[in-house]
């Protein structure tokens, strides 16, 4: 089994536990943060440079308060994780042990593309600069 295989799924439990629910989530609470941190320096990169293209370059700070904001809501969306998952193990057993894992896979991909959808919107902001310069 790989790494990859290993990190979003896990195997049937015979009657999971709560706490073997909590545990298997908090497992990787630190790669989940690191993805969605690397991806955020990926996303204020690109909007750095794009805002430095001519035409009309802008100035504009790093909004340090949305960046925590942000950071907080993702981890506390996460723990949603655990408690949906433990839930749905204890009200319907180890037959949907894998609603655990799924909704960790979906939420993982959802963190990491609406923390890069500032990209696209920059390249258009950008495009849109330009398109008012050749009016």
């Amino acid at each position: 089994m790989s790494a990859i295989t290993r990190f979003f799924f896990r195997a049937p439990y015979p009657s999971p536990t709560t706490w073997s629910v909590v545990r298997w989530w908090e497992s990787r609470r630190l790669a989940y943060n690191l993805a969605v941190g690397a991806a955020g320096i990926v996303s204020l990169g690109a909007i750095a440079l794009s805002d430095s293209l001519p035409p009309a370059p802008r100035v504009a700070g790093i909004p340090w308060g949305l960046i925590l904001l942000y950071g907080i809501l993702a981890n506390l969306f996460f723990c949603l994780g655990p408690a949906v998952d433990a839930l749905v193990c204890r009200r319907w057993g180890p037959n949907f042990g894998a609603v655990g894992p799924a909704l960790f896979r979906y939420g993982f991909a959802f963190a990491l593309g609406l923390t890069l959808l500032p990209i696209p919107l920059a390249i258009i902001g950008w495009g849109l600069r330009i398109l008012s310069i050749l009016r």
